[in-house]
């Protein structure tokens, strides 16, 4: 398949209206990031994340003022993947012990409402868990099993046979189902996940997450400066930071402006600036080997004529690769739910960045920095 097979077209020489293109779209990208700050998911932050689908639409705003009166703290509520779906965000871990005693007599009330008179003994209490023995497995496998019909995880304290322990876990999620079913009543739901980051960790691997970006540009710059030129190796470098910062812009531009795009940065977000540093390095050497076979086929004409002469030529392979590879994308930004959206958005503006940098910034600033240092290029 072939397009723009005979395509003649001076990118070379508009190369300064899209300096200009490219400074606006960078500017209002690292302004937002200065004023509104990026933000980031729970992979960094650290806290507790609980994500939760109620079987018809809920009202955003009443599930928040529930939450907001249980003793959780600072917390996030938002929509998930649909109306029906809410995540729910904390910056503690464990139930607070002041809820605690409330927790603990309505996991008593349940045992003394379904099994009135029946003995049992405390043996430990924490903040994460109550482990309780009866007289004989039978009666704490049935206390098990209807202290998880009313939503809290039970465990046993041991496999054996002759087990009468019950460890019941107290987490986040289990508060908060125990709210909202009591406020909620008409409309069921289930916990889909709960995710636990401790700051400690969060902080780790932001520090890993930078480290990991910066690293590949380096290892890309130094591998292209001996495939190369130095200058081709900066050029190469220098559209790969234009690209994830104008991605990186673009993700805080949208954030509370279009519902459905409230996306953070999180790990699969820092995968995906991975894999458009990967597709757009791999767009610009494909163009840099064909303006160095133009140079060497072309000996008399100016590295500018070169430039285009490869960029045309390659034009044709450029979009169809992008246009086949952004089909899929978009089809996982709307088909891959709310978990994959971040990922997937990351990766439709990269691919587009990537292709535009490859020809208006790699392209561009070697040509720049031939003509500024009157250095002619030669391989």
């Amino acid at each position: 398949m072939r397009i723009f097979e005979n395509l003649n077209i001076d990118f070379m020489g508009k190369r300064t209206y899209f300096y200009f293109v490219s400074g606006v779209i960078l500017l209002i990208g690292l302004l937002s990031i200065l004023i509104k700050g990026l933000e980031f998911g729970i992979d960094f932050k650290g806290g507790t994340e609980v994500a939760i689908q109620f079987e018809k639409p809920v009202e955003i705003s009443y599930v928040r003022k529930v939450v907001s009166q249980i003793g959780l703290g600072d917390v996030e509520v938002k929509t998930f993947g649909g109306a029906t779906g809410v995540l729910i965000r904390t910056p503690i871990q464990e139930i607070p012990k002041s809820v605690l005693p409330v927790v603990k007599s309505r996991i008593e009330k349940i045992i003394a409402d379904n099994f009135p008179g029946l003995e049992k003994k405390e043996i430990e209490s924490t903040v994460n868990s109550i482990t309780y023995t009866f007289a004989d497995p039978a009666t704490a496998e049935a206390v098990a099993n209807k202290l998880f019909e009313n939503g809290f995880t039970t465990t046993k304290t041991s496999e054996e046979v002759s087990n009468s322990g019950v460890i019941v876990r107290l987490g986040i999620s289990d508060w908060l189902k125990e709210n909202l079913s009591e406020k909620i009543k008409d409309n069921k739901f289930t916990v889909l996940k709960e995710d636990k980051v401790g700051p400690k960790v969060g902080k780790e691997l932001k520090r890993d997450a930078v480290i990991a970006v910066i690293l590949s540009l380096i290892v890309i710059m130094i591998y292209l400066a001996f495939r190369f030129k130095f200058a081709f190796a900066l050029g190469a470098v220098i559209a790969l930071f234009h690209d994830v910062l104008l991605t990186l812009g673009i993700f805080v531009v949208l954030y509370g402006v279009i519902p459905g795009f409230n996306l953070e940065i999180t790990i699969t977000v820092v995968a995906a600036f991975l894999t458009l540093v990967g597709y757009s390095i791999n767009d610009t050497v494909i163009v840099f080997d064909r303006v160095r076979e133009q140079i060497k086929i072309h000996k008399t004409l100016s590295l500018e004529e070169n430039m285009n002469l490869a960029i045309n030529k390659t034009m044709s392979r450029t979009i169809i690769t992008v246009l086949t590879t952004l089909i899929s994308v978009i089809v996982l930004l709307i088909f891959g739910g709310e978990v994959l959206r971040g990922f997937a958005f990351a990766l439709f503006i990269g691919m587009i960045t990537g292709t535009y940098s490859s020809i208006f910034v790699a392209s561009a600033f070697v040509l720049e920095y031939a003509e500024r240092t009157k250095k002619k290029v030669t391989f």
